[in-house]
């Protein structure tokens, strides 16, 4: 029993000391943090969750430069944490949504109903081309191809490729253009 109360005693002690040193160097650790994040109010959230974090961690062989180093660099860490922090939320909330999460405005039935036409006015104008044209457009503009892999397919030369293409594309946009006058 007798061995708890000085040991009780020197935790006491232990936690004066800390409480002293820490409310004697409470406006500077402020002044500190607050250069660090900007603003006082946060600051002194930080100094006060600083000395939680310190207190119990003060040891009967630190001398009281030992631990006003040691507070320092607890404010430091947990204001440069803070720190961070606000850096990531505002990366997250200068980007741009993802495409998935942004609404598309639905098509009214007319819309729709003219979008199909379209499709089938130009699917009409590209089968009455002949067949290397047809051909031509379909790799070219639906499959991706370069027009050297096209004139390649159909053993003809770069600008022939080039203007098969051109041709249905001028034929499909002239018979949109009568569509829509």
């Amino acid at each position: 029993m007798h061995d708890r109360q000085p040991e009780q005693q020197e935790r006491l002690d232990m936690s004066l000391e800390a409480e002293k040193l820490f409310r004697g160097h409470r406006a500077a650790l402020i002044s500190y943090s607050a250069r660090i994040l900007g603003s006082r109010d946060a600051a002194e959230d930080v100094v006060q969750e600083a000395y939680l974090r310190f207190a119990p961690e003060v040891s009967a062989g630190e001398t009281a430069r030992q631990g006003l180093t040691y507070l320092y660099r607890i404010v430091r860490n947990l204001s440069l944490d803070i720190v961070k922090r606000r850096k990531i939320e505002q990366r997250a909330q200068s980007q741009d949504p993802p495409f998935w999460i942004i609404p598309r405005p639905s098509e009214t039935p007319e819309q729709t109903t003219m979008f199909c036409d379209e499709v089938r006015i130009a699917q009409d104008v590209l089968a009455s081309l002949p067949e290397d044209i047809q051909i031509a457009v379909e790799m070219h503009r639906h499959g991706g191809q370069t027009l050297e892999v096209v004139a390649q397919h159909l053993g003809v030369s770069v600008a022939t490729a080039h203007r098969h293409v051109k041709t249905a594309m001028v034929k499909i946009a002239i018979a949109l253009d009568r569509k829509n006058a």
